[in-house]
């Protein structure tokens, strides 16, 4: 694989979930559309951190340093701290969509503006 068809793909899923998040009226679905995006932005961070070297560790007998394999896996760190803000953003909008079915018993986004009194 290359790097172009791993952000190709990237570019789709990400797509994919832009579209669904514009386009679905309930929000459990958004949700999931959120999280397509951040998987999307996730795999285009490891395939830069796996596909980018820096130039310490693509050379031939030069000695790897610490700071050199730290940015080589920088994307990698990313993609971690990405699926830990995933995790946090699934469980408040999921609690949102519960207080939003307990007061208006629907999960339809166009019915959260009616919330306000």
């Amino acid at each position: 694989m290359t790097l172009e068809s791993v952000l190709a793909v990237s570019g789709a899923i990400f797509a994919i979930g832009l579209y669904g998040a514009l386009s679905k009226r309930s929000a459990v679905v958004v949700l999931m559309c959120l999280e397509l995006m951040f998987n999307a932005v996730v795999l285009a961070a490891v395939a830069f951190s796996r596909f980018v070297l820096p130039a310490a560790l693509a050379g031939g007998g030069a000695e790897v340093t610490r700071e050199a394999v730290r940015t080589a896996l920088s994307g990698h760190a990313f993609a971690v701290f990405i699926i830990a803000v995933g995790a946090a953003e699934v469980a408040l909008g999921l609690a949102l969509v519960i207080a939003l079915y307990r007061s208006r018993e629907t999960v339809e986004i166009t019915d959260a503006g009616l919330l306000h009194h």
